[in-house]
């Protein structure tokens, strides 16, 4: 059975997308994660990547962290610990990107092209990556 992880807008420790990153790798891990989401799984150009690369750390070492255990919470702070820890200004600015991710950027062409594959083209009100992945995962109609 394939579980959806959680929402893009989802926090911990006010960070957005870091609790659906670590969520994607316990559903993989447990075979619960559909194939559609591992071929961008901590890749450089992706979400995961981006997070990871703010944070400065790589995605094997946090895999390889999630599995031992441990909240979102928990988990960020050993990043922070590990890379670097993220301040009131670094939050806005990473949430602020998140949220308005495949919004004008180099994300919309992959946005406009899932849109179309999913015959959802006329849909305006699906302006982000973020915006697609809820209404596919059924959080929003």
């Amino acid at each position: 059975m394939n579980t959806y992880p959680k929402s893009p807008s989802e926090k911990a420790g006010g960070m957005m997308w870091f609790p659906r990153m670590l969520d994607k790798i316990r559903l993989r891990a447990r075979g619960e994660l559909g194939e559609d989401y591992h071929a961008n799984m901590g890749k450089r150009i992706s979400a995961d990547g981006a997070c990871c690369n703010f944070l400065r750390i790589t995605y094997d070492t946090l895999r390889e962290r999630v599995l031992q255990g441990g909240t979102d919470e928990e988990i960020l702070e050993w990043c922070y610990q590990k890379g670097r820890r993220l301040n009131e200004g670094d939050l806005m600015v990473w949430n602020s990107f998140n949220s308005k991710f495949g919004w004008k950027d180099f994300a919309t062409s992959t946005l406009e092209r899932q849109k179309k594959a999913m015959g959802i083209s006329d849909r305006a009100d699906i302006e982000t990556m973020g915006d697609l992945y809820d209404f596919e995962e059924g959080r929003r109609d």
